[in-house]
């Protein structure tokens, strides 16, 4: 169709530029690591599982990435400036530290990559970084500084992480996690921890602490202190589930507090004892704090605790009555039913009684007989010397 009279041509110079626009759009700001997945958008993320061929953290990330997660791959170590190129050592390394590769990554995945060391620094040149996740590594060392330059770190996730470390471990995760001022969120759950780290439950703006499936034996009053916040800023959730409470004198203060502040622990009803025997498997919240006691020279409640006699425990007798009260009357109608067939049976032992005891006397006649009680042999020599023979 013609353009009309008087109007300029338009498309022809239109098309060519709209043309180039899309094409820079759809261009990538730098080609996709190998053996890595990208995905465009507004945020660019990256998948890289290379399996055990991946040793260390891919050098050619794209400088505008805003997610990276490695799974699968077999680190091993995180050295010192891992994502800014510090695999090195001497001066390469020392300059590593201060670059910023990745200005923009904000979500940063390591599961299951058999990480077992992190050294300090390990995330030097993320300075965006605000979700960290290193759950589900066999983790047995971990320098104090290694979550150092992460200042707006919101989220550290060390799920089924820190079984295998030791004292040492635990020593050092509370050194590293005292450096991180904004973290929000923090995953511990399933680390067998017998106690929380310090430096955990003083976070200032911690808002939700994954202690579930621990070894906590319940929580004393100096960690319930050290939760409290002040100031007007809110204090943190706390997950506790499936840890082996032990339900004596030491957890008053935890039942005192739970009652006080439920909204503070979101699975509170999911809690149970694991100690003494006779609470196994009660609800924590169920239990009367009067009625906890310790076993005898256990004041520290880390003993065999045990419950003192209470309503329940009356109300277990009273129904333990009831039941052989039931067994009593049914075995009582059960004799009644048979009562011909038990006076038969008894009619029948008694006269095999009688048989047996006629038995009895009449041998006992036979043998007190004296007509029938054998002679006395006769001396020997006595039939030569005898005057009736004759001789």
């Amino acid at each position: 169709m013609a353009p009309r009279a008087g109007q300029p041509e338009q498309r022809g110079p239109l098309l060519p530029g709209l043309l180039l626009v899309a094409a820079a759009l759809s261009r990538p700001a730098a080609p996709c690591p190998f053996q890595c997945y990208c995905f465009g958008g507004p945020k660019l993320l990256l998948r890289c599982a290379s399996g055990a061929e991946l040793r260390q953290p891919p050098r050619d990330v794209p400088p505008d990435a805003r997610n990276l997660t490695i799974v699968g791959a077999n680190l091993t170590v995180l050295r010192a400036a891992a994502f800014a190129g510090g695999d090195a050592d001497g001066e390469e390394a020392a300059a590593a530290a201060g670059a910023v590769r990745l200005p923009l990554l904000s979500a940063l995945r390591l599961t299951h990559n058999n990480i077992e060391v992190v050294e300090d620094g390990a995330f030097d040149g993320l300075p965006s970084l605000t979700a960290l996740d290193l759950s589900h590594n066999p983790l047995r060392a971990l320098g104090g500084g290694a979550f150092r330059g992460l200042p707006a770190l919101h989220s550290l996730q060390l799920n089924h992480a820190l079984a295998r470390g030791g004292p040492t471990l635990l020593a050092a995760l509370d050194a590293a996690l005292a450096q991180l001022d904004e973290l929000r969120l923090l995953g511990l759950a399933g680390n067998a921890l017998s106690r929380l780290p310090p430096a955990a439950l003083r976070l200032p703006r911690l808002e939700q602490l994954d202690a579930r499936l621990n070894a906590l034996w319940g929580l004393g009053p100096e960690e319930l202190r050290a939760l409290e916040r002040d100031g007007g800023l809110p204090a943190p959730r706390l997950l506790l589930a499936d840890n082996p409470l032990r339900c004596g004198c030491a957890a008053r203060p935890l039942l005192a507090w739970l009652r006080n502040a439920t909204e503070r622990v979101p699975d509170a009803r999911r809690l149970r004892c694991a100690a003494p025997r006779a609470l196994r498997d009660r609800p924590f919240l169920d239990l009367d704090k009067a009625r906890l006691g310790c076993a005898d020279g256990d004041a520290d409640g880390r003993g065999e605790e045990v419950e003192l006699a209470g309503p329940e425990l009356e109300a277990s007798y009273v129904f333990f009555g009831l039941v052989l009260a039931l067994i009593g009357l049914i075995f009582l109608m059960v004799l009644y039913l048979n009562r011909r067939g038990i006076q038969r049976w008894m009619r029948n032992l008694r006269e095999a009684c009688r048989d047996q005891m006629e038995g009895y006397h009449y041998r006992y006649e036979q043998d007190a007989d004296p007509r029938r009680a054998p002679a006395p042999a006769a001396p020997a020599g006595s039939r030569a010397t005898s005057p009736g023979l004759g001789f």
